[in-house]
C-alpha cells in the first residue's frame, strides 16, 4: 500500500487544483441557475459592493481582477440584464434585483457550508499566512504581465 505525503511547499500545481476545486463547488451550486461563471462574478460582485455600481467601472474592476478580457464581461453583465438578474437604476447604476438576489443568496449557501467545512479545517493563522503569500504572488504576476 503507498502513502502519499502532502507537498511541503506552495506550487503552481497545488494553486491550480485548489482553483479547480473551487469552481467545482460553484458549478455544484450554479446548477439549476441560468448562471455561468462569469455571470456569478459579475452578479456576485455587484451585490458585494452593496449599493448600485457604476457598469463601465464595474465591467473594468471585474475584467481586472480574473484578466479576462472586457469584452467577454459584457456580455455576461448583459446577460444578466436579459434574464433580469441584475437591472439599470433611473441613474444608469447596476443593481440585483430580488430574482438576483435570491439566486445570490442560493449559491451562497450551497458553496457556503462546503466552503465553510474546507476552511475550516486550516488555522485562522494559516489562512492569514496563506492568503498573504497569495495576494503577493497574485500581484507580482500582475506586475509581470503589464511587462509582456
Amino acid at each position: 500500500m503507498s502513502t502519499t505525503t502532502a507537498p511541503t511547499t506552495l506550487n503552481p500545481s497545488i494553486i491550480g487544483r485548489a482553483e479547480k476545486h473551487h469552481t467545482a463547488v460553484l458549478t455544484r451550486a450554479l446548477a439549476g441557475t441560468t448562471v455561468d461563471e462569469k455571470q456569478w462574478i459579475v452578479l456576485n460582485q455587484a451585490l458585494a459592493a452593496g449599493e448600485p455600481v457604476e457598469r463601465s467601472a464595474h465591467i473594468a474592476r471585474i475584467a481586472a481582477m480574473t484578466q479576462w478580457a472586457r469584452a467577454e464581461v459584457e456580455t455576461a453583465a448583459n446577460a444578466l440584464l436579459a434574464s433580469a438578474l441584475l437591472t439599470t437604476t433611473p441613474h444608469g447604476l447596476l443593481e440585483l434585483t430580488d430574482t438576483g438576489k435570491a439566486v445570490a443568496s442560493k449559491v451562497r449557501a450551497e458553496s457556503g457550508a462546503i466552503l465553510a467545512a474546507a476552511y475550516g479545517a486550516v488555522t485562522p493563522e494559516d489562512l492569514a499566512t496563506t492568503a498573504r503569500v497569495l495576494a503577493t504572488i497574485t500581484a507580482r504576476m500582475a506586475q509581470e504581465l503589464t511587462h509582456a
